[in-house]
């Protein structure tokens, strides 16, 4: 994650973006669908798919559309350090600016099937449901991954709700049925973990860094009974000492 958030004129953490629009009509569906409610006739197939993290830092990732939702996955492929491409006859103003700023680079036309050509990853985001079918069938002949958001039926990977404290990384998906649902819980989750979450990682992997290079083995330590012991509580307080004393105590 190379780009510096800064650079964007805000933040990224906590970027959400489910298959589909924020709206939550629940109508575009994400791959990787939940499993389906007995209460709810919905006859679209079930994708159980595989949780995963891209690292993208430093390869060619394709977005497809210029408007909002573009946008906004553009902001969190940028903060992943992608080397970002797109493509669109015409960009929003924050594009326009990331591409004079020389943060991505904005081919000014429509989609070619060679513009997925060496990609690692891409995304659609047109409001055109033809081209979005036709770059998630070029996406399958050039073994890319691509997320669609006018035919999630179509894609080969989601994006979903994302909360960021740090490394800390929680991530939400409804299955694209209720994207409004994912963005109500985020919400949730943001009162709930806090920038203290963010520290106390740091500190625990401090913690399990000193004991590797003791030579003493991470599994020595009761890592949950220190968090059960209230070190969470030390750390919201500032006593960041006395968690780091509590964790190397818990064997």
């Amino acid at each position: 994650m190379s780009v510096n958030p800064s650079a964007l004129g805000g933040t990224v953490g906590g970027v959400g973006d489910e298959m589909g629009d924020e709206k939550g009509d629940g109508k575009q569906a994400e791959i990787g669908a939940d499993m389906e409610s007995p209460l709810v006739n919905d006859s679209r197939p079930v994708h159980h798919v595989y949780p995963v993290g891209l690292v993208v830092e430093g390869r060619r990732c394709v977005v497809v559309g210029g408007g909002r939702i573009a946008t906004r996955r553009l902001r969190a492929l940028l903060e992943a350090g992608a080397d970002i491409e797109v493509i669109a006859p015409n960009a929003s103003p924050e594009i326009s600016s990331m591409a004079e700023r020389g943060l991505i680079a904005w081919h000014r036309r429509g989609f070619a099937p060679q513009d997925l050509d060496g990609a690692w990853l891409a995304l659609s985001a047109t409001g055109d449901l033809e081209v979005d079918q036709e770059v998630a069938r070029c996406a399958d002949e050039y073994r890319v991954w691509v997320a669609s958001a006018d035919d999630p039926s179509a894609s080969t990977c989601s994006i979903p709700t994302v909360l960021r404290r740090g490394d800390l990384l929680l991530t939400l998906s409804t299955g694209g049925r209720s994207p409004a649902l994912a963005a109500w819980l985020k919400d949730r989750l943001s009162e709930e973990f806090g920038p203290e979450y963010e520290t106390l990682l740091d500190v625990m992997a401090e913690i399990r860094d000193e004991q590797k290079a003791l030579g003493l083995p991470t599994e020595g330590l009761d890592w949950r009974r220190a968090l059960d012991s209230g070190i969470l509580e030390d750390v919201r307080m500032g006593r960041i000492d006395a968690a780091r004393e509590a964790l190397r105590a818990c064997r």
